[in-house]
């Protein structure tokens, strides 16, 4: 990598992941609320479709301002949907037990959901799909 391009320390990488989290929330939430509100979609099914939306956000600027990757977008992106993939499982779990099942407000479940899929995503895009130095990993 280039002196420019240089990786963040894993603290302020976790910062700037929770900062481009927000900005994917906005699209994810945005979504939830819409689609809950206005056109009367389930939950699980409102949030899910807001996830794919925060994912498209959040891949982009993780890619290029978090992560700083230099690596191809082919074989980083699809590591990163496979990541979403889970996260978005996750996501649909706690949904489901906390909205559905436990009559919880949708927007309390997704809060925690948030979280805990936060705590994931990052993990898993540092060490694996963003790792330096290996783009074919």
């Amino acid at each position: 990598m280039t002196g420019d391009r240089a990786a963040h320390a894993p603290l302020v990488q976790f910062l700037l992941f929770a900062i481009v989290g927000c900005a994917a929330a906005v699209g994810h939430y945005g979504v939830l609320i819409i689609l809950s509100e206005l056109a009367a979609a389930p939950p699980v099914l409102a949030s899910a479709a807001g996830f794919l939306v925060g994912g498209v956000i959040s891949y982009l600027l993780n890619y290029g301002h978090v992560f700083r990757s230099e690596q191809d977008h082919l074989p980083t992106a699809t590591k990163f949907v496979a990541v979403a993939a889970v996260g978005l499982f996750v996501n649909s779990a706690i949904m489901w037990v906390l909205a559905q099942r436990l009559g919880l407000h949708y927007l309390l479940a997704q809060l925690t959901a948030t979280a805990l899929v936060m705590l994931w995503s990052f993990g898993a895009n540092r060490y694996w799909t963003f790792k330096a130095g290996s783009p074919a990993d």
